[in-house]
């Protein structure tokens, strides 16, 4: 079989994280004959594998290229500090950077959030991965800044994690390569935007009705509808109408004394 006699299918690239199984639902009931394929990666490799082909579009966390890539913003996440469950930080409900001045904060190499300056004080050699930093958290070796899903990615019964209001966040958008917007992409952006399917680019949508088939119920009911001469007149030949009553009693005689 050929590149050409290959049946369609749409592949999916998603960073740790970010839950895409709302949307690939929503994918298979509206294209239930062309298969979506989920593929894992790290918020690093995500951008080259757009970029190589190796995926039609993917979930990642931004700064990326716009240059070359295309990115719809989605959401941006909180960010949270994840300590064990005995820390002081458990205590409160949020903290601020400061307040983590004297701890050592643990900055993997995988880290997806911006620092202009990093809180605390530094380990003395970066974990590879956030997986692994959580593992240096348990063991009370420092505590780790992290968005909120990965806190949750990786939840043990022993941590804990609160927010940590002036941090930076990371945010999560939908991106492609620019120049690859094809008829499939077109319809992932249309379901993750909550376009229905009428209303979805590349879908035709709804006739609208003719304006004489909409106005054919408001004309009937016009038709109906008495005319006021009529309703007055059948008022007056049931006696129903106060007039007729009226004139009545100024007929009646007096009687005399």
């Amino acid at each position: 079989m050929t590149g050409s006699d290959a049946p369609p299918s749409f592949r999916l690239a998603y960073v740790p994280g970010v839950t895409p199984a709302k949307w690939v639902r929503i994918w298979n009931e509206r294209l239930p004959d062309i298969p979506l394929t989920l593929l894992q990666v790290t918020a690093a490799e995500a951008p080259g594998l757009l970029l190589d082909g190796g995926a039609d579009a993917g979930f990642v966390r931004l700064p990326v290229d716009k240059t070359v890539l295309s990115a719809i913003p989605l959401y941006t996440e909180t960010t949270v500090v994840v300590v064990p469950k005995d820390h002081l930080v458990a205590a409160v409900e949020e903290v601020v950077a400061e307040d983590l001045a004297d701890e050592i904060v643990l900055h993997p190499l995988d880290d997806t959030l911006e620092w202009e300056q990093l809180p605390g004080k530094p380990a003395f050699e970066r974990p590879a991965t956030t997986a692994d930093a959580i593992e240096l958290v348990a063991a009370g070796i420092g505590v780790l800044v992290v968005p909120q899903s990965l806190a949750r990615l990786h939840h043990r019964k022993d941590l804990t994690y609160r927010p940590v209001v002036d941090a930076p966040a990371s945010r999560v958008a939908l991106s492609w390569p620019e120049e690859k917007t094809t008829d499939m992409v077109e319809d992932f952006i249309g379901i993750v935007r909550g376009r229905t399917v009428n209303s979805s680019r590349g879908r035709t949508p709804a006739q609208e009705q003719p304006k004489q088939q909409r106005k054919r119920p408001d004309a009937a009911g016009a038709r109906r509808k008495p005319a006021a001469g009529k309703g007055q007149s059948a008022a007056k030949g049931r006696g129903g109408s106060g007039a007729p009553k009226a004139a009545a009693k100024r007929g009646k005689p007096r009687r005399r004394s």
